[in-house]
């Protein structure tokens, strides 16, 4: 009913037009076949160990014991295109930038990170569920690690980004805010609500997942002490689940560079504490 990449209609349209609300869209996980799944999850947790995987060595991992799957590395370099999945050193990207989108300098280097709502960041990663995945995007900031926003989504089609900015826009705004070069975030629609605002544009090089690394230690917590933990087998109940874990990790779970302090309360105190990325 929904075609989630038509050419024309966005899926915003597409539900208005049809009498369904987006959120109940939303609540089905995107689908792949039982064999994809699993492979999914498995070079989802390697690459949790070892980020600096492509797709040969990732097909080279599969294809070693204890797994010994026959997979062509065709298979594997689609579906880590599909998780949104890179190796860090420099090399093309899995995620093609926004068509003729502005270059945008990474800001972040030797930067003193000295208080709150000065950098914020944002990011995508693959969520895996029983009997299919969603993606989970979040907005970070860079000083305090508080997670000022987060949506699911089960397409990449860039609303749950705007949707999520919008509800970190309502709670403050940063000086400079930071992502990859991924279409998202790229867009237009995206990068023109942050320049409204009066917010300065940083996006990592090409290939350069550690340019956003907070965020990648924020997956890692997430997936870790959460998602690989469950079964989720209805979005829903892995909703509920994440602003559980939100909570926790936001109000609760101390963190050791933040000298066992948790992220909230370093955030509303604005301890001076310099980062330097």
């Amino acid at each position: 009913m929904i075609e989630p990449r038509h050419p024309q209609i966005s899926i915003r349209r597409q539900c208005e037009l049809v009498g369904l609300n987006r959120s109940t869209f939303y609540y089905m996980p995107a689908q792949e076949s039982d064999l994809n799944l699993h492979l999914m999850r498995l070079i989802d947790e390697q690459y949790m160990k070892t980020p600096f995987y492509g797709w040969p060595r990732m097909t080279a991992y599969l294809r070693r014991p204890p797994h010994e799957y026959k997979v062509n590395h065709k298979r594997v370099q689609r579906l880590m295109q599909k998780m949104g999945l890179q190796a860090i050193y420099p090399k093309p990207r899995t995620s093609i930038a926004a068509k003729g989108h502005k270059v945008y300098p990474y800001l972040l280097r030797n930067l003193a990170i000295t208080r709150p709502n000065q950098v914020w960041s944002a990011d995508i990663t693959y969520i895996p569920m029983l009997r299919g995945f969603m993606y989970l995007v979040a907005i970070i900031d860079w000083y305090s690690r508080y997670v000022l926003a987060w949506q699911l989504s089960n397409t990449l089609d860039g609303l749950f980004c705007l949707d999520t900015l919008d509800l970190a826009l309502a709670q403050a705004q940063p000086d400079i805010f930071n992502t990859d070069q991924g279409a998202q975030f790229t867009a237009l629609a995206f990068t023109s609500r942050l320049e409204t605002a009066g917010i300065r544009i940083s996006m990592d090089g090409r290939g350069r997942a550690l340019d956003n690394v907070f965020i990648e230690r924020l997956w890692r917590s997430v997936k870790y002490e959460h998602v690989y933990l469950y079964e989720y087998t209805r979005v829903p109940e892995l909703e509920k689940g994440l602003h559980e874990y939100f909570a926790f990790y936001n109000h609760e779970r101390p963190h050791q560079s933040l000298s066992y302090q948790t992220p909230a309360e370093v955030h509303s105190a604005g301890l001076c504490r310099p980062i330097v990325p």
